[in-house]
């Protein structure tokens, strides 16, 4: 057998075990729930991507961002420009910024209300929570009423946590995890966040 004929023998065998795998995969009849975490840059990036695939289907999808406050994004100059996001930035800005814990508290309070209206109207077939996981590790919010927000969320619904640190509760509850890993980062060599690149 030549080299050729090897490797193409070796195709059919991974592309047969594709095939059985995809016609054994099941619909769960809702939508699901994903999470990207970790120290990684990379975690929101990922989840606006997710956003463009959903739009590029016709699905409607929400955004509700829980720390960024009033930091300018390109992605949300985007999609509110474009009208094609609801969207709903919730938060104050970054905690060291308001050194005020029931200030975040009110706002992260607030933001997940919105969040759970969103996630509960059937609205929407995907709804961002973007860095979530920020105001569960500052204990802003209660892992318990997050879980209970997700369980009551509409079988349309697929919803979207991003941030670092994600508890163990969602990470357990959620369909997909992806755990961001930093290899090398350009402010740690001393570089400034770059516009189009990082916000």
């Amino acid at each position: 057998m030549t080299e050729a004929q090897d490797h193409k023998e070796k195709m059919k065998a991974v592309q047969a075990e594709h095939r059985k795998k995809v016609s054994e995969a099941v619909d769960p009849g809702r939508g699901l729930v994903l999470i990207n975490t970790g120290k990684g840059k990379g975690k929101s990036s990922a989840a606006f991507g997710v956003v463009i695939r959903a739009l590029g289907w016709g699905q409607k999808v929400a955004v509700v961002q829980f720390i960024k406050g009033k930091w300018k994004t390109g992605e949300r100059r985007f999609f509110e420009e474009h009208n094609l996001v609801t969207w709903h930035t919730m938060g104050e800005g970054f905690t060291w910024d308001t050194q005020d814990r029931e200030r975040d508290i009110a706002a992260a309070t607030a933001a997940f209300g919105k969040a759970r209206e969103l996630m509960e109207s059937g609205d929407y077939d995907l709804v961002v929570l973007d860095e979530i996981n920020i105001a569960l590790r500052y204990e802003y919010l209660s892992v318990e009423a997050v879980l209970d927000g997700l369980k009551a969320r509409s079988d349309r619904t697929s919803v979207f946590l991003t941030g670092r640190d994600a508890p163990q509760a969602l990470r357990d509850y959620a369909d997909l995890v992806t755990e961001m890993t930093v290899e090398k980062h350009p402010f740690e060599a001393g570089i400034k966040a770059q516009r189009g690149v990082d916000f």
